[in-house]
């Protein structure tokens, strides 16, 4: 029994459709597709950004002199001893042809040694030292436009990574303010 009472409800509803439909709204019309035009560009100002690629620099400076003594050489004196020797021996006669070949070799020696060893005393050395510097190197790159375009007598603004040129295409939506 009560399937029947629900069906005739139903019918009596769907009857009565027709004339409820002049007494509602009708339902809200869907917003436009979107399209494609073209607006007027304004202003394309560039944006910077600065950074820095530092490097470092060095070099050799002289900072002053050392005083060097090299290792003595025996070299000398033993061939000026030699030398002062035969020579000395070549002099003397009798006895004291000892004391002149004594004499000639010790003389020879010490002038051997100082032939050999004069550069050696100590010689004035440059001393150096690496210096180094961080050097900035300042730079900057556009990373993008302020863009300000003018649409059907209005102004708007964005921020594009690119320059547009004298235009710009803009997508455009439309829908219905129901504020009015």
């Amino acid at each position: 029994m009560k399937t029947t009472q629900i069906a005739t409800s139903l019918a009596l509803i769907l009857a009565t459709l027709p004339a409820w439909a002049g007494h509602y709204p009708p339902p809200p019309a869907t917003d436009a597709a979107p399209f494609a035009d073209t607006a007027r560009v304004v202003s394309s100002v560039p944006v910077y950004e600065e950074y820095n690629d530092p490097s470092r620099e060095c070099w050799t400076e002289q900072t002053g002199y050392s005083y060097r003594k090299d290792d003595r050489s025996y070299g000398g004196a033993i061939l000026g001893a030699i030398v002062g020797g035969v020579v000395g021996n070549q002099i003397g006669r009798g006895g004291g042809r000892t004391a002149a070949t004594a004499a000639g070799a010790a003389i020879g020696a010490v002038t051997g040694d100082n032939i050999d060893n004069d550069d050696r005393d100590g010689r004035r050395v440059p001393v150096s030292e690496e210096r180094c510097r961080t050097v900035d190197h300042w730079s900057r790159r556009v990373t993008g436009y302020n863009v300000v375009y003018r649409y059907q007598g209005n102004q708007f603004s964005t921020f594009l990574p690119y320059d547009p040129g004298p235009t710009l295409k803009v997508r455009v939506s439309v829908s219905v303010d129901e504020r009015w």
